[in-house]
């Protein structure tokens, strides 16, 4: 029998959804922002973060269906700062972000994070 938290097993999955590339919203305190994005890393020191302001993402969809480049943001935010962090899920008969962004732009919202984090490192090399 194998143990719930070896690797592989759907149960360590499932312990643990704040995983890289995971989709959510954070809210932080000190100034109160709310940023949705693709989770880098979670620390106990804090949370890495590619994204943008929640209020700017009708801005970025816009941006993607033209198009347009855009760069979203890679932050380090101090635990401190984090009052909350949610996973990008439907609610009930509302969708979320993620699904949103994909029925306005036919693109997989974390492929666009993620590829655009990827071609700016690129850039840097």
């Amino acid at each position: 029998m194998r143990n719930a938290d070896q690797p592989g097993t759907g149960a360590a999955s499932a312990g643990d959804p704040f995983r890289p590339g995971t989709l959510v919203v954070i809210t932080l305190g000190s100034p109160r922002e709310k940023l949705w994005g693709a989770l880098l890393s979670l620390t106990p020191e804090g949370l890495s973060l590619c994204g943008i302001e929640l209020a700017s993402f009708e801005d970025l969809v816009s941006l993607v269906k033209e198009g347009e480049t855009f760069s979203p943001g890679v932050v380090f935010f101090p635990m401190h700062r984090v009052e909350r962090m949610e996973l990008d899920l439907p609610d009930g008969s509302i969708p979320s972000l993620a699904q949103r962004f994909t029925a306005k732009t036919g693109l997989d919202a974390a492929g666009v994070l993620t590829r655009s984090r990827a071609a700016r490192s690129e850039e840097r090399a």
